[in-house]
């Protein structure tokens, strides 16, 4: 199933020891595939220039779960009333805490399903890339669930100076909140893709694209079910203020039609840069390394905006 090259290639993308690439061959439930008599195809010269040149696979790998440790946060305050264990956020880096969050007054028994069952894949993520980068794994930075919000619901106009955002306080709170970066972990794993040569690394990637793709498609027919179109459209808008001058971000409504599905005219999702990413997440359209949900940046490799100012 798996030949020599396929070996080789888990080689030359992976900055990852030989135990921490059988965590990961594992982890995508492929854990047969020995590695042994690897070190000898190195060895006879098989990295690329090309290969040396891009960011390894792990480092990809690494800022995602910067992304997951995030998103896993947010769901599990919002409906376990804590965050995730912390024996799921060490790691290499400094660790930091949560600041913020609390359990949401869920009213429909609905919306809580679809909250909790969110929750779940997003712990999943975590527990899954944690296992694949196994040593070389970056621990949860510090994040902030409290005053990220009211700026980013202060840029959008949401909220009016001196005023409080809270995403945990009701349900349309929670679902505002969740858009915000729900449609950007879309964008950035399709963004990653390129970037990620390893069939199986991509592929594990792929997976994880479908799921979050699924979860923005969940969110966004809640907001539009709820009339919440105008402020999901603010949202929309602050996001692309953020990530650079093309306009490609999409609210509920385009061209007076709903816009469930944020595609081009080909029907396919668009991609954002890690850097684009990263300028969301820290609310800044300059080159900064910290800010925003990470306030004191992201651990790994992949740590800058991009300079959009």
């Amino acid at each position: 199933m798996f030949g020599k090259k396929m070996v080789v290639d888990l080689i030359d993308r992976s900055a990852e020891n030989d135990r921490d690439r059988r965590n990961f061959l594992k982890a995508a439930g492929i854990g047969g595939l020995a590695v042994a008599g690897t070190a000898a195809a190195v060895g006879a010269g098989a990295t690329s220039a090309s290969a040396a040149e891009a960011p390894s696979d792990g480092a990809v790998l690494n800022f995602a779960l910067n992304l997951e440790y995030l998103e896993a946060q947010y769901y599990s305050f919002a409906v376990n009333g804590r965050g995730i264990p912390t024996s799921l956020t060490d790691g290499s880096g400094k660790m930091g805490g949560v600041t913020g969050g609390h359990a949401v007054p869920f009213k429909s028994r609905v919306l809580r399903r679809y909250a909790q069952e969110i929750a779940g894949d997003e712990l999943a993520h975590v527990k899954f890339l944690r296992t694949a980068l196994g040593g070389a794994k970056v621990a949860q930075p510090q994040i902030d669930l409290r005053d990220s919000f009211t700026a980013a619901a202060q840029a959008a106009g949401l909220i009016g100076a001196g005023e409080k955002f809270d995403p945990f306080a009701d349900e349309n709170s929670f679902l505002l909140g969740a858009f915000i970066f729900e449609d950007v972990g879309v964008t950035a794993y399709k963004g990653a893709a390129p970037l990620i040569t390893n069939k199986t690394y991509l592929e594990a990637a792929a997976g994880i694209l479908s799921v979050e793709a699924y979860h923005a498609g969940i969110v966004r027919s809640a907001l539009f079910e709820r009339g919440l179109q105008p402020q999901a459209g603010k949202i929309s808008w602050a996001r692309d203020s953020l990530d650079g001058k093309t306009m490609l971000d999409q609210g509920l409504y385009l061209d007076g039609r709903a816009n469930l599905v944020p595609t081009d005219e080909n029907g396919i999702t668009f991609s954002r840069t890690p850097g684009q990413v990263l300028n969301i997440a820290y609310l800044n359209p300059a080159a900064v390394s910290k800010g925003g949900f990470f306030p004191t940046g992201v651990n790994g490799a992949v740590t800058m905006s991009d300079a959009n100012a």
